[in-house]
């Protein structure tokens, strides 16, 4: 049928949908080749979240067209659904296709040739209401997968809810069902992913922990993680089902947005952080070993400086392990843009928010520095991935510890435990291998 290449931009979400689309190509026999190569057909799957994700979408879509400038090009994702008009403008783009609409492509193109005119299907966001199942499945030993999609919360910052609607989840015996699909196809970790996890099931009386516990009883799947969750939507009965899990992992990503009170309140957030401590010392309680990462944002109009240091000095004291640092970005038709009155703040300065990201940065290295330093001398197990890096290949432990080895191509997708022996110079830790005899000893905790 032809040549497909795909572009992924934004979350783990918009990687399992590509997934989706990119088995919809294989099976109508489609050769899926390489993003810059000869293709007949190019799907760009965008991302809205920054003002610098939608300009990095525009660049990917003419670098797609002027690689294969007789090529048609698909955009699709939440950029095509919050401003499909932008990306018509783009000379090249043959088709844009909002959330209703991004697993349909084949009835709605008729055939993949060059038009003269964009043709831009976009459904009103209200009317949309199907999930569309997905999971990706390019790597060789992680795959994600879709379990809720679009979300119910109305953070005063963010435009996803204008993108992919109201949340709504897959039922739990789908998602069994793609889980036992994976094993079969030989992945050894899945990465449940989604907007809002932690509302999944609300739509269908069912909840999150019901989902993971029959998860886990899937054969095949060695290892689950939870991509992100909601500090007030993580319970304590979770955690606990995560301490005594056969295959979830001692890794939680917890969003907190901000460190002050005052702050989280104007981005409408739905907790404090007596909230957010509350949980991380759950977890650690549990699990003394988990990884736990934080997702913040920098530069929001009601951040000043001494609530950026409130909020810096009240990350500082948590143990978590590393940190996602996002400088703020105005986007449009949201609260913070349309009605600035509720803020009540002037914007913070470009260059102030940009300083403020790089200090959370280099906090971000000195937490990870100190979580690997407590793990060096036990013993963990790791999933190797087959990558060269210069004689050397990575992996992660259970607690999301970055490991390397020498490299050995025949332990591509293999467990095993391994002693944590020191720090190494591209900022992993190297391993020494457990002795044969050795191999069941219990995991250090």
């Amino acid at each position: 049928m032809g040549r497909v290449s795909f572009y992924t931009l934004g979350c783990k979400l918009n990687f399992a949908e590509t997934g989706a689309i990119q088995r919809d190509f294989e099976a109508r026999g489609f050769d899926v080749v390489p993003f810059g190569e000869r293709s007949d057909v190019t799907v760009i799957n965008t991302c809205t979240v920054t003002s610098e994700a939608e300009k990095k979408a525009r660049n990917i879509i003419r670098r797609a067209v002027r690689a294969n400038p007789d090529g048609f090009v698909a955009v699709t994702g939440c950029y095509a659904q919050i401003r499909p008009e932008e990306i018509a403008e783009i000379l090249g783009v043959d088709v844009v296709l909002g959330s209703n609409e991004k697993f349909r492509l084949f009835q709605i193109v008729d055939e993949f040739s060059k038009r003269d005119e964009t043709q831009v299907a976009v459904s009103c966001i209200d009317d949309v209401n199907v999930f569309g199942p997905a999971y990706s499945s390019t790597e060789r030993t992680r795959a994600f997968l879709k379990v809720q999609d679009g979300c119910d919360y109305t953070c005063s910052f963010c435009t996803i809810p204008q993108a992919r609607g109201r949340s709504r989840s897959q039922s739990i015996e789908a998602c069994v069902r793609q889980a036992h699909e994976l094993a079969e196809q030989g992945f050894r970790e899945v990465v449940l992913s989604g907007v809002n996890i932690g509302l999944f099931g609300e739509d269908s009386g069912t909840n999150l922990l019901q989902l993971v516990r029959e998860l886990d009883r899937v054969d095949g799947i060695t290892r689950y993680r939870i991509s992100s969750i909601e500090p007030n939507l993580l319970t304590d009965d979770i955690i606990d089902f995560v301490a005594s899990s056969r295959a979830f992992q001692p890794h939680f990503h917890i969003p907190l947005q901000s460190g002050d009170d005052y702050v989280l309140g104007r981005m409408r957030r739905r907790y404090r952080r007596d909230v957010y401590a509350a949980r991380v010392e759950r977890i650690k309680h549990a699990m003394p070993h988990a990884c736990i990462g934080v997702d913040v944002i920098v530069g929001f109009h009601a951040e000043d400086e001494a609530r950026f240091e409130n909020s810096y000095n009240f990350i500082a004291d948590l143990p978590v392990s590393y940190i996602h640092a996002f400088t703020y970005s105005e986007r449009p038709n949201t609260v913070a843009v349309n009605a600035p009155e509720r803020i009540g703040h002037p914007p913070v300065p470009k260059q102030e928010r940009s300083r403020r990201n790089r200090r959370l940065r280099l906090l971000s290295q000195k937490k990870t520095h100190e979580f690997y330093l407590q793990n060096i001398g036990s013993q963990r197990p790791v999933l190797w991935e087959g990558a060269d890096f210069a004689g050397r290949m990575h992996g992660f432990t259970d607690n999301y510890v970055k490991v390397s080895r020498d490299f050995d191509a025949d332990r591509d997708g293999v467990i095993e435990p391994v002693v944590l022996d020191h720090l190494a110079d591209d900022g992993t830790v190297a391993t020494a291998e457990v002795a044969e005899a050795d191999l069941q000893l219990p995991v250090l905790s």
